[in-house]
């Protein structure tokens, strides 16, 4: 199948060149685009288009979706004379804009054989041939908002390239022949762990949320004032060697341990461990990207709900960080870490011996005691764009950090990212919290 992607070359000539940001903005928007078709590059045909939960989406609707955002919100307000590629996909590719229009239900997209995987591609091209032209022809008084929004949906696309890898990786699990999604992904050495050291933190009034001209998504703002009481939180994040001792010491069948709701969930859904986890002749496996392999009892505890980490904290007497507390520590650290552009799309042993503040990116997203809510004063954007996340901000939990499927440069430390607490297919994980 050939996929048509533009030349580095050819996107220096997308936009004006009296600003640095008309100069970036064109590579960033390719690179991006290119990312997502290099992640679809191992699949077959035939895995585009499955579906394999409600919560998933195939492959092919994710290549799609993503140039749904960008013609919907960019080209057709802003390009002169656009033609959109084909009339019924503003109705096939939209997600959850109501102010759009009506969807496609979302559990049936595994059912469109149509458009064809060639087709999306050609979708794809005709949008990246069309915005190379708006980010060229965009007039004074429309570039501001074009960039702003050309940089939002590059943002969009990332989350929609690490949403691609764990729905990859779920649709695989569940077919028998265990098929790796890239066989040649590396693995780790099994050095000892780093001790599960504490690090202490103030307590008084911090500022969180976002601050600064660069770009953040709109649930990060307001910046405001909070009170923290001193607190803890662990080195790094909880083995799956530490997680098995919860498993051994009966954690599944102890309701002392669980919040109802998540004791109800387990038992209903019959969970006796992380998702991926199987025993084989009485050994624990786990399904990656790359295949089965033995869990390696070194490495970060990955794709447990919020459910599971609050159980395991009072397993130990701790508990969950705030999202504050979280944020806090991380200010002033580094986006460095296991992530994606590591090339693992997995999980790594922290280094052996170290004390300072390890895997605080990347690896797994961390599990907060925080449900999703808006900051104070904050008012989601107006039209469309304002249901990106303002209708969100109920029954879902709040995880920091990033994972091993991350881009690097999507990153922030006031980064928010949020699901519900019995979701387990994303990469996420544990750090322990607790009181000083």
């Amino acid at each position: 199948m050939e996929v048509v992607m533009l030349s580095i070359a050819e996107v220096r000539r997308m936009a004006p060149e009296d600003t640095e940001q008309q100069q970036t903005l064109g590579p960033r928007y390719v690179a991006v685009r290119r990312a997502t078709e290099e992640l679809c590059r191992p699949l077959a045909t035939e895995d585009y288009g499955l579906q394999a939960m409600a919560d998933a989406s195939p492959p092919k609707w994710h290549l799609a979706h993503t140039t749904w955002f960008f013609e919907t919100f960019l080209l057709k307000p802003f390009l002169h004379a656009y033609s959109v590629f084909h009339p019924r996909y503003e109705y096939l590719f939209n997600s959850y804009y109501q102010t759009i229009g009506a969807q496609f239900p979302r559990p049936e997209r595994g059912l469109l054989s149509r458009p064809t995987v060639a087709e999306v591609y050609r979708y794809r091209a005709h949008v990246d041939a069309a915005m190379a032209r708006l980010l060229r022809e965009a007039s004074a008084d429309d570039f501001a908002e074009v960039a702003r929004r050309t940089t939002l949906g590059c943002h969009h696309e990332q989350q929609h390239q690490e949403l691609l890898l764990a729905d990859i990786k779920y649709n695989f699990s569940l077919n028998p022949l265990r098929p790796a999604y890239r066989a040649d992904l590396p693995e780790a050495q099994k050095p000892e762990p780093a001790p599960l050291n504490w690090i202490d933190y103030q307590g008084g009034v911090h500022a969180v949320g976002h601050a600064g001209a660069d770009f953040a998504f709109d649930n990060e703002l307001p910046r405001h004032s909070v009170y923290l009481r001193p607190y803890a939180l662990a080195a790094r994040l909880i083995t799956c060697g530490e997680y098995l001792a919860f498993i051994r010491a009966g954690g599944y069948r102890r309701p002392d341990l669980w919040l109802a709701d998540g004791w109800r969930t387990a038992c209903e859904r019959g969970w006796q461990a992380p998702l991926y986890w199987e025993q084989i002749d009485g050994r624990w496996w786990q399904f990656t990207l790359a295949g089965m392999r033995p869990v390696n009892e070194n490495e970060p505890l990955c794709h447990v709900s919020f459910y599971e980490t609050d159980a395991y904290a009072r397993f130990l007497g701790k508990r969950l960080p705030s999202e504050q507390e979280w944020e806090v520590a991380a200010a002033a650290l580094p986006i460095a870490g296991n992530l994606r552009d590591n090339g693992y799309l997995h999980p790594v042993p922290a280094a052996p011996g170290a004390f300072l503040p390890l895997q605080r990116f990347g690896d797994a997203w961390e599990w907060t005691q925080s449900a999703y809510a808006p900051y104070p004063g904050y008012r989601p954007p107006a039209g469309a764009l304002g249901e990106y996340n303002g209708k969100f901000m109920v029954n879902q939990m709040v995880l920091r950090g990033g994972s091993c499927a991350t881009p690097a440069d999507h990153l922030r430390a006031t980064y928010r990212n949020f699901f519900y607490p019995a979701d387990r297919w994303q990469f996420s994980g544990i750090r322990l919290a607790e009181d000083r």
